[in-house]
């Protein structure tokens, strides 16, 4: 597709990996998880990660989030090398520039929709009004703006997952990372959630990287990295985007 209508500029790279390995120790067996990976992701795309269970795309996942480092090999976000940067430095960069969304959602069952959309904004010291006003206008964006009181227990698996995408956008994140969005959901209601995805995407900007061992669900993005043991199998780019 051509990256002008998509709005990615060539020369835009937001997330870069430098024949990134990650190494884990099983007792005095070494088990490589990730094998010399480079890829570029830019800012603009919609990026699927793809994978069979034990591919690697988890692993690939927690790396461009920052909550882990590379056993060998460079990240950059945002042009700076997360390996260079303190964890309050690195902490600070992922929680101004990368939404997270879990597949079991993740949200706080003692508190409402609106409580849970706020904490991050909690951490990055909004002052309360604030907090609430902008928590109310992402719920408004994900269709919830009628359930702002209602706990988890009360709300539907797709309902929970937008008040976990509305969390994510809270502090206008460049970057949305996905991990396997719908597996907890119905093929209908997972849907809903790529489609609301995708709108990210065409008409807010944002940059989203989803992990998936689902093909269908791949096609929603723009780039497909497929990963196999660790390694990159091959980058393409979806034919046809919605």
């Amino acid at each position: 597709m051509d990256s002008h209508k998509t709005g990615i500029k060539e020369n835009d790279v937001l997330i870069c990996l430098e024949d990134v390995w990650k190494i884990y120790q099983m007792g005095e067996v070494e088990v490589p998880a990730l094998k010399g990976v480079s890829v570029e992701i830019k800012k603009g795309d919609f990026v699927a990660i793809m994978g069979a269970s034990g591919s690697g795309k988890s692993t690939m996942m927690n790396l461009i989030g920052c909550l882990d480092v590379p056993s060998k090999g460079r990240i950059f976000l945002k042009s700076q090398d997360i390996s260079k940067l303190s964890e309050s430095d690195l902490a600070s960069l992922r929680g101004n520039t990368i939404g997270f969304i879990f597949q079991q959602y993740n949200l706080i069952q003692s508190m409402s929709a609106l409580e849970n959309v706020m904490l991050p904004l909690e951490f990055q010291e909004y002052k309360d009004s604030d907090a609430v006003k902008r928590a109310k206008e992402i719920l408004d964006l994900v269709g919830l703006s009628d359930k702002l009181h209602h706990r988890p227990t009360q709300l539907s698996g797709g309902q929970q997952q937008r008040v976990s995408i509305a969390r994510s956008l809270a502090s206008d994140p460049e970057i949305i990372l996905a991990d396997e969005p719908t597996g907890a959901l119905d093929s209908v209601t997972g849907k809903e959630v790529l489609n609301m995805l995708h709108k990210l995407w065409k008409e807010h900007g944002k940059t989203i990287i989803m992990v998936t061992h689902d093909l269908n669900l791949a096609k929603y993005a723009h780039t497909t990295v497929e990963l196999k043991d660790g390694e990159i199998l091959r980058i393409f780019e979806n034919n046809k985007v919605n």
